[in-house]
């Protein structure tokens, strides 16, 4: 188990003992405070993920190369879907346990919306018109 699942499951342990202590009345507050704590977890990883991949690209750049092609594999777009539905579930029950059917809306809209630019990262090449050396000319 990695160090920072073994932080994770330390949080989850003391969240359980914190229920069994103070009883149901608070387990809105307990399970958010956890989520809290897991979309923080999660929000630094993909802040890493996405430095290493900018500094990935200025290297290429800087070294006269091309930039390099979005990272398009079958792979990677499935895994931001999977994470995507799996985060869905607990953000879901976040709109609507706080703005009822309006925030569950919302909710989907934005998780359509980030899957929706994520799909379309790949085709502004084909709608966006390369600039050749004779387009810098008056």
């Amino acid at each position: 188990m990695e160090p920072r699942d073994a932080e994770l499951k330390k949080e989850l342990d003391a969240t359980l003992h914190a229920r069994r202590e103070l009883g149901e009345d608070y387990d809105s507050v307990l399970v958010d405070s956890f989520l809290e704590k897991v979309e923080q977890r999660l929000d630094g990883a993909v802040d890493r993920r996405v430095r290493r991949q900018l500094a990935e690209q200025q290297m290429v750049v800087a070294r006269g190369a091309r930039s390099p092609q979005s990272a398009d594999s079958w792979g990677e777009r499935f895994g931001f879907g999977m994470v995507s539905l799996i985060l869905a579930i607990p953000l879901s029950a976040i709109g609507a346990v706080n703005a009822g059917i309006p925030g569950l809306l919302i909710t989907w809209v934005g998780i359509v919306g980030v899957n929706g630019v994520h799909a379309m990262h790949g085709l502004p090449r084909f709608f966006r018109r390369e600039k050749s050396s004779s387009d810098w000319e008056d």
